[in-house]
């Protein structure tokens, strides 16, 4: 498309009759856009738009043959900072391509799959239940392991991974509180969830007896969900928290530590070279621990399949106010999976009395809500938007598909043993 250039005003010469003839140009340019809007001459104005129809569709058409490059449409737009090649002038070419950085092929390789090529941070050592979650959640995927939860959030947050997925809750142990927190602490979003059958093993070295072990590590909630079992294996034995499941097993390994078990998957004692001692030592079969997938961006959520939304309140009137906005969601037939209760950080006690002269003190929280709806729905919106009116915080943490995975029981331990 051509562009027209105003002409300098220095080359322009104006005459008594050149300033009549644009005199009559305007006035009869002026009637004629007068009889365009009177009605007149629709006709002509209607083919006109026609016309100017045509060839704007065939001006897209013709732009949509030609192929996107690393998703520009016109491979000729200045934004691809393309390094011209002449085959005759070896010299001019070396020069330029020293002056402007040339694509990769990275820079022309499709999208990444589902999946595929992520960098995702999780909690743990290899071997972990969080590395077998986040290959679940984001197969083919480079697993980024981090020392703490807090690390896991900050890699993502800078950039060192793309996705983080962290443990929130588990069907015995209950609640991660420490991840509760750091949702609040930072800025991520969910953007879905995992659910990961959790099938336990008793690891120790090679030729260690259960009879002699005086100790048994592993992460608190291993412990925890492994507590009942250990008592009736008759063991007398102390029991040690430390920061992950695997990273037990590999401390054990790394210092040669014979009089001590480890509660740890399958895979690490593969990994690190142990023996199981007893398998799927767990207090219940049915032991799944349910991950949370963050991202640096929201998804935009959807009412084509099961999604699920997270948020957290503070209110400041009492224990009168949880119950209106629980009935917030039951008015609307919202079902709730989770509500947590945290400390407030920044007000921790209230005094009962406004005058703040009181003896008596209230705790104050923070409440996190899982329900069963999409932030897509006019009825969560709705809800969200009356629970607002009662609570002086408030805010989604995510909006997210549900994970309608079907497993047992019987299978959990055979696939475990596989991908954990």
């Amino acid at each position: 498309m051509r562009t027209l250039l105003p002409s300098s005003p220095a080359t322009v010469t104006t005459t008594p009759q050149t300033r009549r003839r644009r005199r009559f140009f305007i006035h009869s340019s002026a009637k004629r856009s007068d009889s365009f809007a009177n009605g007149s001459r629709s006709s002509d104005w209607q083919s006109s738009c026609a016309i100017l129809s045509s060839k704007v569709n065939s001006q897209q058409q013709s732009e949509s043959l030609i192929p996107a490059v690393n998703g520009y449409n016109n491979p000729n737009d200045s934004n691809l900072n393309l390094v011209p090649f002449d085959n005759n002038n070896n010299n001019n070419n070396k020069s330029i391509q020293s002056k402007s950085k040339p694509l990769s092929i990275t820079d022309l390789s499709p999208a990444p799959m589902h999946g595929s090529n992520l960098r995702v941070a999780y909690q743990g050592v290899p071997g972990a239940y969080s590395e077998a979650a986040a290959g679940k959640a984001y197969p083919n995927c480079q697993p980024i392991p981090c020392d703490q939860f807090e690390v896991a959030f900050q890699a993502v947050e800078l950039w060192i991974a793309d996705r983080a997925v962290l443990p929130v809750e588990n069907s015995l142990g209950g609640s991660i509180h420490r991840n509760y927190d750091l949702l609040l602490r930072h800025r991520l979003h969910i953007v879905g969830e995992v659910q990961f059958p959790v099938h336990h093993c008793l690891l120790a070295l090679p030729g260690v007896r259960k009879e002699f072990l005086t100790r048994v590590i592993s992460h608190p909630q291993g412990l925890a969900q492994c507590e009942h079992t250990l008592t009736k294996l008759g063991l007398n034995v102390a029991r040690e928290a430390v920061d992950d499941t695997a990273g037990a097993a590999e401390f054990i390994a790394a210092n040669n530590v014979r009089d001590t078990a480890a509660i740890a998957s399958a895979r690490a004692a593969e990994i690190y070279g142990l023996e199981i001692l007893e398998d799927g030592i767990q207090d219940d079969a049915s032991n799944v621990t349910r991950f949370v997938m963050l991202a640096r961006e929201p998804i935009i959520p959807r009412t084509d399949r099961p999604f699920k939304t997270s948020i957290v309140f503070a209110h400041e009137k009492g224990t009168c106010v949880l119950f209106k906005v629980l009935s917030a969601f039951a008015f609307r037939n919202i079902s709730l999976t989770k509500i947590e209760s945290r400390p407030n950080h920044n007000v921790p006690i209230r005094l009962v009395d406004e005058a703040n002269v009181g003896t008596a003190k209230h705790f104050e929280y923070m409440f996190y809500i899982d329900f069963e709806a999409s932030m897509a729905e006019a009825r969560a919106q709705n809800a969200l938007a009356e629970v607002q009116e009662f609570t002086s915080f408030l805010r989604v943490l995510g909006s997210y598909p549900m994970d309608m995975t079907s497993w047992s029981p019987s299978s959990s331990s055979s696939s475990s043993t596989f991908s954990l």
